[in-house]
Order: structure tokens, then sequence, then C-alpha cells
């Protein structure tokens, strides 16, 4: 006679083989629908001369489509979420579409409690009631791919906090993952002069790895003691593994007392500090200060790196210190990606043009340019692309625009493994706009990436330009 066990786990395999089908069909009925109305609009629009009436007429697409997209995300979840978190931001999407997928963070349906407990069981070995004195029945947050509930394990005096992975949910996110990859290729064949299949095809090893726990519960240990033993005060707090708790679906971790960094405006505003003062203006430029060098550190000095600094994974803690949660997104760069990066860093600090290209090569970026100043145009893609201070005149990206870099300097290759990058810097840009200060991370990274390339024999002595290290770091920000 099967067990509630064997019965659960038949249920779910019965599951996942059959949703995906519907999911795929649902995915290519409204992309289908969100694309078609932006290429039927393009060719209206362009009959339309006068320049206001055809820039409302664009805000009302972008409102119409932004609708649309949300509905797909929300309806869908799961990767979905994570799509939102991407193009949710407002120098890389219309201000409409920005409006309406900020508000899908984390929005993913919690699994009810009576899986959890299976799912933990199972993991961990033994029953809950011998594991944990408390349990919070509701969690604490739900996304994408798990969700956290707080606890206090049986004989101990401080809370945790479970991770615990949602049922079923690997197969129906690597059918998304697929059909996004599809849409990608047909998409740089026709509109976005960019390898968006390469971008695609690093998410899926990326989000392949998320499902493996152990993995998670390893790298966060890893970053914690990296960050610990280059700083006198790590920048930023990494929770700590209860490494006898951990497992593929579920692990233990400590529990970190904070609020989000979507809702410090609010908190600010709670306990009567002027928002627009000197007090919190100086909160924010710790908060974005302890972020930048954590990053800085770990891409360019270490080479392996938090992958995900979205809204959602960040804590505000006593003090302005900054927790930084979620590691189930890491990546490990090679020597010669991280040390190229470095070199970029540097050409964009120094506002240098060919050194800029000469870095381009040297990762394999591979372009071509459609315009008659492409050396230029190509600076400007590397600003847009790998800082968080857009160029002059830049708002955000446009694809779509004739006078887009990107439309100019097309990237018909990029390297799978420089997507990371390219997604945390974008976040980092994302989050220092919402806190309203406008910077450039390659002109603070530049004393980590002198050093890079100093200890790799790359850089002489008298080639460096950082002459205090560290205490040159945010001259400009602070």
């Amino acid at each position: 006679m099967p067990s509630l066990l064997d019965f659960k786990d038949i249920q779910e395999k019965l599951c996942t083989q059959f949703r995906p089908w519907q999911r795929s069909f649902q995915f290519w009925v409204r992309a289908a629908d969100i694309y078609t109305g932006y290429k039927v609009f393009q060719l209206r629009v362009s009959l339309v001369k006068d320049v206001e009436k055809r820039e409302a007429l664009w805000e009302g697409q972008h409102e119409l489509a932004a609708e649309k997209i949300y509905a797909m995300c929300s309806d869908l979840g799961g990767f979905f979420l994570k799509v939102a978190q991407i193009i949710g931001k407002p120098d890389l999407a219309p201000a409409a579409w920005v409006r309406r997928l900020v508000t899908l963070y984390d929005r993913a349906p919690a699994t009810p409690f009576d899986a959890v407990k299976l799912v933990l069981e199972k993991e961990l070995g033994r029953s809950m009631e011998d594991i944990f004195e408390r349990f919070d029945v509701q969690p604490l947050g739900s996304a994408s791919i798990a969700q956290v509930h707080r606890a206090r394990l049986k004989g101990d005096k401080s809370d945790v906090v479970v991770k615990v992975q949602h049922p079923g949910v690997q197969a129906l996110m690597m059918t998304d993952i697929h059909n996004l990859q599809a849409f990608a290729l047909y998409m740089q064949k026709t509109d976005i002069k960019f390898d968006l299949f390469s971008v695609t095809k690093e998410m899926e090893k990326q989000i392949g790895y998320e499902f493996d726990f152990t993995r998670e519960a390893n790298a966060m240990e890893r970053i914690r003691q990296f960050l610990y033993e280059n700083n006198k005060t790590s920048p930023v707090l990494v929770p700590r593994v209860l490494k006898d708790m951990v497992s593929r679906r579920a692990f233990v971790m400590e529990y970190m007392e904070g609020i989000p960094i979507l809702n410090l405006g609010d908190e600010i505003a709670k306990r009567g500090i002027n928002p627009g003062g000197k007090i919190a203006a100086a909160a924010k430029r710790n908060i974005l200060k302890s972020l930048t060098l954590a990053y800085g550190q770990m891409i360019l000095k270490s080479g392996f790196f938090h992958a995900d600094p979205h809204p959602g994974n960040i804590l505000i803690c006593k003090g302005s210190k900054v927790a930084l949660l979620d590691y189930g997104q890491v990546k490990d760069l090679p020597d010669k990606l991280r040390l190229g990066y470095a070199n970029l860093v540097l050409a964009i600090a120094d506002g240098n043009p060919i050194r800029a290209a000469e870095s381009y090569r040297e990762l394999g970026i591979g372009t071509l340019s459609k315009c008659e100043n492409e050396l230029q145009e190509l600076f400007t893609l590397a600003q847009t692309m790998f800082d968080t201070k857009l160029p002059p005149g830049v708002a955000m990206l446009q694809p779509f625009s004739e006078d887009s870099s990107i439309k100019k300097i097309s990237v018909e290759t990029f390297p799978e493994e420089l997507y990371s990058v390219l997604r945390t810097v974008h976040l980092l840009r994302g989050l220092s706009v919402g806190l309203g200060i406008n910077y450039s991370c390659a002109e603070q990274w530049r004393p980590i990436a002198e050093e890079a390339l100093h200890l790799a024999g790359r850089l002489k002595d008298t080639d460096l330009k950082t002459k205090h290290g560290r205490q040159s770091f945010f001259r400009r920000l602070l």
C-alpha cells in the first residue's frame, strides 16, 4: 500500500508532465499578441508627423502592452516573475511597464503548509516536531522557486529561516525558459540586434543551479568568508548557514532582522525623518556604498559573486547595515573574463573608447558597426551595458529606436558567462535610480580593478592611477 508521501510524489510528477503544454500555449498566444501589437502600431505611428502626438501615441501603446505583460507574468508566475524583475527597471523599459511590473516582485503563490511539511520531513529526514520548537505556518515570503519560513530550533534561543522549494517547480520553469529562448532567437533575427539567445542560455544554466540548495548553501558560506576575510568589517551581512541542516530542496540559515529596501521610504517617513534631508541622503549613500563595494570585490577580486541583487534580496538592518539574501544565483567568472572586465571598468572610468574596444574584443563580445563614428558609439554602448551611470542623453535602453547605440552597433556574439555581470550592473543601476543617486560604478570600482590587474601582472606600479586604494573609494559618491 503506497504511503501518503509516495502518493504526493506521483501526483507531483503527473502535474509537471501535463502542465508545461498548457503553459507553452498560454505563453505563445500572449507573447504573439504583445509583439504583433507593437509591430502594427509601429506602422501606424510612422504616418504621424507631429512629434508630440507621436510620443503621446507611444505612451498609450506602452500602457496597453504593460497591462498585457503584467497579466502574462502574474498568471503564469514562476520564471516570469524573474522576467518582470529584469525588464521592470526605469533604464531598461518604458515608464508604463516599470510602473506596472514593479508590483510583481515576490508575488509567487505560497505552497500550502501540508506540502511544505512533507518536503521538509523528506529532505531533513526527521519529523518537524523533532526539529523545531516553533515553525510559522505563514511564510515570510514566497518567490518563484521557493518560500521562506521563520522558525526556532529545539533548544535554541535564536530564530532561523527555513527555505523550502515549491514542489514540481523545476519542470515548469525549464519549459518557460525554453519558450523564451525560442522567442529570443526570433527577436534577435528581426528587431533587436543583440545576441539574446546566448543570454537566455546563461539564464537556463543559472536557473538550473537554483534548484540545488546544497550549492546555494555552499555559495553563501564561500561569499561570507571572502567578504569577512577581505575587510575589517564586511560591507554587507551574509546569513550563516546551519551546515547540518542542508539538503537539495530545503535548508536552514540564520534569521536577520531588517526591512526590505523597497520599504525604506516608508520607514524613513514613519520615523519622522525628512526624506529629502541630509540624514536620509546619508543613509541612502551608505547603503549604495556598501552594496557597490561588496560587488566590486566579489566580481573583480574573487570572480565569484552573488548575481541577483534585486530589491527583494536586500534587507536594511540596524544602523543602515545591508544584508544580502538569496544565493541561488551566483557566478564564478574565469580569470580571463574577470580581468577582461577589470580592463573594461578602467576604460569606462577613464573615458577611453580605444581601451573599451580592446576590452570588448578581449571579452569575446563580437560587434558589427552600422555607423561612421564606430568607436564613440561602441563606447556609449559599453557605458550603457556595463556602468550604472548612463551616458549623456541616454535616459534608458531603446532597442527599437534607430538612434540607439544597440541599433548602430549590433552585438552579434555575447559570452553567456558575462550575462550575470551585465544583469548585476543593471540591477545596481535600478537601485541607484530608486535611491535617487546617480553614480558610476566603474569610477567607484577603479581601485579594485587596478588592484586585480596589478596582481595579475597586467599593470605596473607606474600605471596605477589610484594611489591610496580603498581610501579613494567612493571619492565621488560621498
